[in-house]
């Protein structure tokens, strides 16, 4: 039986996690096709994966570039996103793929996310009022996005709408995907059965510097790529208003997120930006208004 889906697991310094993801999927019941993209890793991971189909990549890339550098590479008719500190259950890709041949309008299908005290991390992304992508642990069918750390989506359609956000390097690379999707017409849904075991964090930091600096100014950039003109210029402006008041206010929130520092370098990034992001944005398929798409999911 031939494979209809490549695996792409990207990885950076994972000797302490990455060998259980693989395991896991050797174990699959649906045969596929594994591609590692190492991103310059220098703790002996690139010896943990040798026997493997493995693009080892010259500088680390993130996790965004490094699906993207490997896009053109696959041949099936899905392709499947796994982090590689996540460990996916037998029946994972054959769930996920039974799903979207069932459902022709769906293009993308996301997990369930399990955390290893066995609580539930995702099922999918909701779309905040205010241009978040949040996870939400309880779903129906269909959701407005798919969690990137493990979700199966149609490669030709991956293509179509402009591939993996190279730029973003981590988080929200899947939201603005997801989003794109949906302005092309497609739909993504919740697979409950595709079960994976998530060792969140272990790859990243969630709560540090760099973890802000990126969710911060991948939100604005997917908004000023995806989003209505007018929600795109009211979020970019509240983040400069926010920003500006700092130095003014009191009880300003213990967080990295709203340290002066790492704000105005989200800003200067952003508007480095700018040009090529609003020509991103010119090139995005609408086959469905960015409004409706707005109207839909906001806040829901």
């Amino acid at each position: 039986m031939s494979a209809v889906s490549t695996v792409v697991v990207v990885t950076w310094r994972g000797r302490d996690h990455i060998t259980a993801c693989l395991d896991a999927l050797a174990a699959q019941k649906s045969p596929h096709r594994t591609i590692i993209v190492d991103n310059a890793s220098d703790d002996g991971t690139a010896e943990l994966i040798s026997g493997h189909e493995v693009v080892r990549l010259p500088r680390n890339r993130g996790y965004a570039g490094g699906l993207a550098a490997v896009l053109d590479m696959v041949d099936t008719q899905f392709v499947a996103w796994l982090n590689d500190d996540a460990a996916p259950e037998p029946s994972w890709l054959a769930e996920l793929e039974s799903a979207l041949n069932g459902e022709p309008g769906a293009a993308a299908a996301t997990s369930s996310i399990l955390l290893t005290d066995g609580s539930t991390q995702s099922v999918g992304v909701a779309l905040t009022a205010d241009g978040h992508g949040r996870d939400v642990v309880l779903a129906g069918r269909e959701v407005f996005g798919f969690c990137g750390g493990a979700a199966l989506i149609r490669t030709d359609e991956l293509r179509a709408v402009g591939g993996v956000p190279a730029s973003f390097f981590c988080y929200y690379e899947d939201t603005d995907t997801a989003w794109r999707l949906r302005l092309a017409g497609h739909r993504v849904i919740s697979v409950g059965p595709a079960r994976v075991r998530h060792r969140h964090g272990a790859s990243t930091r969630p709560g540090s510097t760099l973890f802000h600096r990126w969710n911060e100014r991948n939100r604005l950039l997917m908004l000023l790529r995806c989003a209505p003109a007018s929600v795109a210029l009211t979020q970019l402006a509240r983040f400069l208003a926010i920003t500006a008041m700092l130095p003014f206010r009191k009880n300003v929130p213990d967080a990295a997120n709203f340290r002066l520092g790492l704000r105005a370098q989200v800003l200067t990034e952003v508007l480095l930006r700018l040009p090529a992001t609003l020509v991103q944005r010119l090139r995005v398929r609408t086959k469905i208004s960015r409004r409706s798409v707005w109207q839909d999911w906001a806040g829901r």
